[in-house]
């Protein structure tokens, strides 16, 4: 025995391993394909049963054959045939009657007794020339065959679905399903997805296009806050591959076979749908602490600092609130790396790259984010330099041209008041 989830959207199948063969084949033929698929998957112990084949030819079915000769050498009609034929075992209503004020189907069709098994098909009539009965037995054979249960289409193909729960994570089961079907199946078929396995292949190549959006956003917003393109290039160039590469420290750290045991097995994830979130989400928290950076050496330049010296004093003073919000984070996250029971391992892959992310990213962040700031940032202290020597010459200019005015001369008038002289 082995759980397995229900899917988390509606509309997904029974089991996370769907693969549907198409082609226009007939369903036997397409059936001999599912099996070689099938053997192929349990011989690489990848899955905890052998996967499931949606079709099945075991439905046995009788078919009346016309011998067009008899019938025209009688003098019959094949339209004639066929409608008695479908009237004795058609079971489709003609007419309706009325009995006490109640409708009733009137139904044409022979005794249930009469109709148990293909034999009995021979003995009845059907209508001939003049209205004489002509025995079905002269004019048709009964061939009996197998077919299959039920016709499956996809996308106007005939289809046939393998489903299975596989031991691996999804995409790799995938993937040694299609490359066993690229290897068995010949030109004119093609391979499709159900259920969670189609939401994974039409959804799961979705990371790098929302991965993009998302650090294209922050440039965006960065690039007006600061009112530059080099700061938001330093800020997110600084932190984010930094936090990606520790992120990714454990999801790949993980042991291939399932089946073995490692010791890397209790703290690593696969890269799914969950560590993609995780990722995205990433990109937002581990900016804020080269913002945090940044904008205060710019700040610290605008006050007379050099670069470097702007640099390694904010790089001193927003230490306490990096690791503070670092702390704060990884510790808010702490409790999905660490939680158990039913949907713990989506859980777990959010938790593990947010932690590791974070951690790893900040203690890189302080060392590459200064030094990117000091082979990258522009000097925001020379245009104040420039206004405080225009200010000083001015001032310089004012005080010389005062000092060339001559000084009144002042004399003492009679009542004791100064006049000029």
């Amino acid at each position: 025995m082995f759980p397995a989830m229900p899917p988390a959207l509606p509309g997904g199948g029974t089991f996370p391993v769907e693969i549907v063969l198409l082609s226009t084949e007939e369903p036997e033929r397409m059936l001999e394909f599912a099996k070689q698929i099938q053997a192929k998957a349990m011989q690489s112990g990848a899955f905890f049963f052998p996967p499931i084949i949606d079709t099945k030819i075991d439905q046995p079915q009788a078919e009346v054959m016309l011998d067009h000769d008899k019938v025209a050498s009688l003098g019959l009609n094949l339209q004639d045939v066929g409608s008695d034929l479908s009237a004795m075992f058609g079971g489709n209503f003609v007419n309706r009657f009325n009995i006490a004020g109640r409708a009733y189907k009137v139904i044409p069709q022979i005794k249930r007794a009469d109709r148990l098994n293909p034999d009995q098909i021979r003995d009845v009539y059907v209508t001939g020339p003049s209205g004489k009965l002509i025995p079905l037995s002269t004019v048709a054979t009964i061939r009996e065959k197998t077919v299959p249960r039920s016709l499956n289409r996809l996308q106007q193909l005939n289809a046939v679905t393998i489903s299975g729960a596989s031991r691996l994570p999804l995409d790799q089961a995938l993937k040694l399903l299609e490359a066993e079907a690229a290897r068995i199946l010949p030109k004119g078929y093609t391979v499709d997805y159900t259920g969670e396995s189609r939401q994974l292949r039409v959804e799961g190549d979705k990371f790098l296009p929302a991965f993009a959006l998302a650090v294209t956003l922050i440039f965006l917003v960065l690039a007006a806050q600061f009112n530059s393109f080099r700061d938001p290039f330093i800020i997110l160039l600084g932190s984010v591959p930094l936090a990606l590469f520790g992120a990714m420290i454990f999801m790949f750290e993980k042991s291939p076979n399932p089946n073995l045991k490692f010791f890397t097995n209790a703290w690593t994830t696969s890269f799914n749908i969950y560590s993609q979130v995780g990722l995205v989400t990433l990109v937002g928290l581990i900016s804020k602490n080269g913002i945090l950076i940044v904008q205060f050496a710019n700040k610290l330049q605008q006050d007379g600092l050099t670069k470097i010296a702007a640099v390694a004093e904010a790089s001193r003073v927003r230490l306490r609130p990096i690791l503070m919000t670092t702390i704060a984070t990884v510790a808010g996250h702490m409790p999905l790396v660490f939680v158990t029971g039913a949907g713990a391992k989506a859980r777990n892959s959010i938790g593990l790259v947010l932690v590791g992310g974070m951690t790893i990213g900040t203690i890189f962040t302080l060392f590459i984010v200064p030094s990117l700031y000091v082979l990258i940032a522009k000097t925001h202290h020379e245009g104040r330099e420039e206004e405080n020597e225009i200010s000083d010459a001015n001032g310089s200019l004012e005080s010389d041209a005062e000092s060339e005015l001559p000084e009144p001369a002042l004399a003492r008038d009679g009542n004791g008041r100064w006049s000029p002289a």
